[in-house]
């Protein structure tokens, strides 16, 4: 791609983020999301093949969608009360299109279906950004109306999230429909404790983007877009799929590891609102996104293939494994430390 196109496309993206995330106002806030989906879409297409297209359009119906949702619940709304406002959103029939419109755009459970789909045909940098980055706008709506919004609704849709992001991955080979149930999973806690402390939603939103940054990175340098391409990389770079192996467990929630800390934190909140029952659940559905995550560090670590070792050499000649950010690696799998002072 052109750079300047390029470079125009990043800073569309950037704009339209940081317009949803600085409005008070339904439209600027619909604009922002509008430029979004529109930036990201030739990126999507970069690569020519019909895959990338199917993938492009399948995004472009889905987000067009929940776009008009969001605009219908937000003029709605405005035909009720009179006003424009984000945070006044009282009646009952918009707040529930609006939680359905941002659940499409997040790619929650129920409404998840469109998101393995559209990462299986893009390559692992557009997937980078359809899974971090365009999560923000959606997700800050999500947080700033939270108090407003259905949570009997949310409680669901975050329960058949974690349920259904654990169930999906089990009988994938492929490492890019694995991040997108482990996306859906991580966004069912967000979901399910965001009614109740949108301070440990936006803290575990927080460490999702860490990890799942380091981790499709390292995807990247690996060049490992399924299992078995996976199951090699330990001989290409030890100390690279070591750190891998490190990310996979954080995902998994695996003490002490920092994907640990927010499910640790929620938990505990969700016992404190006499809500035992629910809570076991999502601990019992966390287990099934562990047994995947396990499984793919005994790929790694316990599993070694045929002697390769003249590719190996090649591999290491044509890449640069220091390319990963070790820093953003450590904090994704290292922020236990910092636990007394988050519970202050």
């Amino acid at each position: 791609m052109n750079p300047y196109a390029l470079s125009m496309l990043m800073s569309s993206l950037a704009m339209g983020t940081i317009i949803t995330l600085s409005s008070s106002h339904w439209f600027l806030a619909w604009m922002g999301l509008e430029i979004n989906t529109l930036a990201i879409i030739p990126l999507m297409t970069k690569m020519h093949h019909p895959r990338a297209t199917e993938s492009a359009t399948k995004y472009f119906l889905t987000q067009a969608t929940a776009s008009a949702l969001l605009l219908f619940s937000a003029a709605m709304n405005a035909w009720v009360t009179g006003e424009w406002t984000i945070m006044n959103m009282n009646s009952y029939t918009p707040t529930t299109i609006l939680t359905i419109a941002l659940a499409i755009k997040l790619g929650i459970a129920p409404f998840h279906l469109w998101l393995p789909d559209v990462l299986q045909g893009l390559d692992m940098m557009t997937c980078l950004i359809l899974s971090t980055w365009q999560k923000l706008a959606p997700m800050a709506l999500l947080i700033l109306t939270s108090y407003q919004l259905n949570a009997n609704l949310l409680t669901l849709m975050a329960l058949a999230s974690a349920i259904i992001g654990g169930w999906g991955a089990l009988n994938q080979t492929q490492m890019r429909k694995i991040m997108a149930y482990s996306s859906i999973a991580h966004l069912g806690w967000m979901t399910l404790v965001v009614s109740f402390a949108p301070g440990l939603a936006l803290l575990n939103l927080t460490i999702y983007l860490m990890m799942t940054s380091s981790m499709f990175m390292m995807l990247m340098t690996l060049n490992a877009t399924n299992m078995n391409k996976l199951s090699i990389s330990w001989l290409k770079t030890p100390t690279l799929a070591a750190s891998m192996m490190a990310g996979l467990l954080s995902l998994g929630g695996l003490p002490p590891l920092s994907g640990f800390l927010p499910k640790w934190l929620i938990l505990q909140e969700m016992t404190k609102h006499h809500l035992g029952v629910l809570s076991t659940v999502m601990a019992l559905s966390a287990l099934l996104s562990l047994f995947f995550y396990l499984r793919l560090s005994y790929m790694i670590s316990m599993t070694s293939p045929p002697n390769i070792s003249n590719a190996n050499l090649a591999w290491r000649k044509k890449n640069n494994p220091s390319l990963i950010n070790p820093i953003l690696v450590v904090l994704s799998t290292m922020l236990m430390p910092i636990t007394p002072m988050l519970l202050m």
